[in-house]
């Protein structure tokens, strides 16, 4: 008996967008950024959505590369393709940083960074509780329909403590093996095929 079963394509339910989650490329997705990527979304809606790459470390250190964080030491992410000379953040501080926006299950994004330089410089935030990113990953009205309807993404829902912990690029795979079973054999795959 055949069946008709396409390893590659993405069930209609694993393609509807919204903060909070997750976007998982696809093995074979050919572009720099994203390859082998996982973006956590923090805005969704029909003018667009912006989310930042959780798993591409640029082996910078915040205290290293920006003033007046002290001896607070923390890893700056690859966020994405956009702004990439800008400094973006999520975290686990809700209304302890003005102007932060929640996005789901107690993370938030951004917030006055002066407040954030001054609670980590005083050892009153610990790293696990906030990320740091240079650029972000930006879809303009449509553009990330488009992207899934060709199968480059499935999207996933993701714990808090997750999105805080994923920042090596085995996170992909990690990751992937948490979703639908049709997906975790995705996590085996060699990057490059006709190297197998």
């Amino acid at each position: 008996m055949e069946k008709d079963f396409d390893l590659f394509s993405i069930n209609p339910e694993d393609k509807v967008a919204g903060s909070g989650k997750v976007l998982i490329s696809e093995p074979f997705l050919a572009d720099s950024f994203f390859s082998r990527s996982v973006v956590y979304m923090v805005e969704h809606n029909e003018k667009g959505s912006v989310g930042f790459i959780l798993n591409k470390s640029l082996n910078m250190r915040v205290e290293k590369t920006i003033d007046g964080f002290g001896n607070f030491s923390s890893d700056i992410s690859m966020g994405g393709p956009v702004a990439a000379n800008t400094l973006h953040y999520i975290h686990t501080l809700g209304d302890m940083i003005p102007g932060s926006l929640p996005v789901e299950d107690g993370l938030f994004w951004g917030g006055d960074i002066d407040t954030i330089k001054k609670l980590c410089s005083r050892g009153v935030v610990d790293p696990g509780q906030i990320r740091f990113f240079l650029g972000y990953s930006g879809w303009n009205e449509g553009q990330l329909d488009a992207e899934l309807a060709e199968n480059s993404w499935v999207i996933a829902p993701i714990s808090a403590a997750t999105v805080m912990a994923s920042r090596d690029e085995d996170s992909w795979k990690t990751i992937l093996r948490g979703t639908r079973k049709r997906y975790k054999l995705w996590a085996d795959f060699p990057e490059s095929p006709e190297m197998n």
